[in-house]
């Protein structure tokens, strides 16, 4: 086996072992959250139409892309990248690395993690572990996820559809900290003034 053939083989294993350790921790959380079976609307009635559908258009790309990445890389050679390898294992260790941080957010928020902008019956304002910093470290978290495991597979097209769904969550912002300051009025405006939205606020 070629040495380039041999080494791409070993990326793709370290891509889909990041993945699924990222979906384990995500998967975890989330169905923890969603036992209560509490109904929601639609997400394109709480989201706007075009909001909705530009999110999830974009997220499904990605995970088409890093899945095609994973089983079929020929499928995926047109975007690829000539990046040097230690700057694809760069994106592979930092990729691990994130993987606690992942637990910690989703351990912190628990049970008031939402797929939508609007909050839970029986929400609460949460302002420890990172949402001490950050109020919404979960978007900073797997957006940079994302584009790590872009660099790993040295793939343009995976970097692009990770950088188009953060732009789509940062759309999406507005509407959510405004259902926030809905339901938990001035202690959420003053928890703003002393965080920072994706990343924490500079004294």
């Amino acid at each position: 086996m070629r040495a380039g053939v041999r080494d791409e083989r070993i990326f793709r294993t370290v891509a889909a072992v990041l993945l699924v350790s990222a979906f384990s921790i995500s998967g975890y959380h989330r169905y923890k959250a969603e036992r209560a079976g509490e109904e929601r609307s639609p997400a394109w009635r709480e989201e706007g139409l075009p909001v909705a559908v530009g999110l999830r258009s974009a997220g499904l790309a990605l995970m088409l892309s890093v899945a095609t990445y994973v089983l079929s890389p020929r499928r995926m050679e047109w975007s690829r990248l000539d990046l040097s390898p230690w700057l694809r294992w760069s994106g592979a260790g930092l990729g691990a690395a994130s993987l606690p941080l992942a637990h910690w957010v989703f351990s912190s928020i628990g049970a008031n993690i939402t797929p939508t902008v609007t909050t839970r019956r029986d929400h609460e304002l949460v302002t420890d572990g990172p949402y001490r910093w950050v109020r919404h470290p979960l978007y900073s978290m797997g957006s940079t996820f994302w584009i790590l495991l872009s660099l790993l597979a040295a793939n343009w097209f995976m970097g692009l559809a990770s950088v188009a769904v953060l732009v789509m969550l940062l759309v999406r912002l507005p509407k959510e900290e405004a259902w926030l300051i809905e339901r938990f009025g001035d202690e959420y405006r003053a928890y703003t003034g002393r965080t920072g939205c994706l990343l924490p606020r500079l004294r």
